[in-house]
């Protein structure tokens, strides 16, 4: 399997979820499932087989981080130099061209983009519009609404 980019907070973030799943979901649904099978009759036990589905969710999603971070290579930009060019990780201010609006985005990896927080996926088309390009340059991105020129202010590595 190829490797996953992943910042270096977004591996600390998979790790807590991991260690929260496992430290305290898991023990907590083992639980509900043994309080559950003394009530009797486990094929009309409504609350067995909620415990169980938790128990099936929560397993799966350990998981699914365990490949991701068996997967990740963790790259941590606030460790590299600082040249001005758009790298993974990291946080570019633009200013729309047309609208004159300024926005900042961090260029992440799949599973930590959120668009609300400012952080864009590395596969999106503004990302891959400014990928290896640096402060001043000007960049058109091809967007769902049309394509948009946009200014790259400011690269920062943090």
């Amino acid at each position: 399997m190829n490797k996953v980019p992943l910042t270096a907070r977004g591996a600390e973030k998979l790790q807590a979820e991991l260690k929260k799943l496992k430290s305290e979901d898991r023990p907590r649904i083992i639980q509900a499932i043994a309080e559950a099978r003394e009530h009797g009759d486990l094929k009309e036990n409504a609350e067995y087989h909620a415990a169980k589905e938790q128990q099936s969710f929560a397993e799966g999603r350990i998981q699914e981080i365990e490949a991701k971070l068996s997967n990740a290579q963790i790259i941590d930009v606030t460790s590299m130099t600082n040249n001005g060019k758009v790298i993974f990780g990291a946080t570019v201010e633009l200013l729309d061209l047309e609208s004159d609006e300024q926005t900042v985005y961090q260029i992440v990896g799949e599973d930590e983009a959120d668009i609300k927080e400012g952080r864009i996926s590395v596969g999106s088309p503004i990302a891959r519009a400014l990928i290896g390009k640096t402060e001043g340059d000007e960049v058109t991105v091809a967007a769902p609404a049309g394509a948009r020129d946009y200014e790259i202010v400011e690269v920062r590595y943090v």
